[in-house]
């Protein structure tokens, strides 16, 4: 198994944008959640919320021969478990014909998108504070389909109803998780 910290050299070597970083962050915050939450092993599901997109900037196109496909190449020549680049395909299935089979697969695709969602919604209040953010101002701007309009909200609700959990408690559960990593996301806000 790779270690965290390995993991995140491997996000640093490959991605310089802050934002991006901050994504991959996010979606380990919230795959950890989700692990102990179901009595999985949040060390390896951390890993996978770290690694996802770990290619994406310099392999912008989501093909083939780009973003996931050549990323999981090189976890895989790298030595990485199997189950981490299922896990990491998984995530494009459009692309690499990889079904979300494993809890873990499918969590990692209820929560990508999510947490950017929940960036979005954090950056438009006043404060820029995660920690101000509840899920029924995540609901609010969920009906406004003109806010974050890229966002795939139905994706996001058939995934989530894919784990068996209701989307406003799947919403809790990310947004706690980004809660309690709201210092190393850049959302703690402007008042702090």
């Amino acid at each position: 198994m790779i270690s965290r910290a390995e993991a995140w050299d491997i996000v640093t070597e490959f991605t310089e944008s802050e934002s991006l970083r901050r994504h991959m962050l996010a979606v380990e915050a919230a795959m950890r959640a989700y692990a102990s939450r179901t009595g999985e092993d949040p060390e390896l599901w951390g890993v996978v919320g770290l690694l996802h997109d770990f290619d994406y900037e310099r392999y912008p196109d989501v093909a083939v021969e780009g973003h996931p496909v050549v990323g999981s190449r090189i976890l895989s020549e790298r030595g990485l478990p199997e189950e981490v680049i299922q896990a990491i395909l998984a995530h494009a299935e459009e692309i690499t014909g990889v079904t979300p089979e494993t809890p873990m697969q499918k969590t990692l695709v209820a929560v990508d998108e999510l947490t950017g969602f929940i960036v979005a919604v954090t950056l438009v209040r006043p404060s820029k504070s995660i920690l101000d953010v509840e899920v029924r101002s995540v609901r609010k701007k969920w009906k406004d389909k003109a806010f974050a309009a890229p966002v795939n909200r139905q994706e996001i609700e058939h995934a989530a109803e894919a784990l068996g959990v209701p989307l406003e408690e799947h919403i809790a559960i990310v947004l706690n998780a980004m809660k309690e990593a709201a210092e190393p996301l850049g959302l703690v806000g402007e008042s702090a």
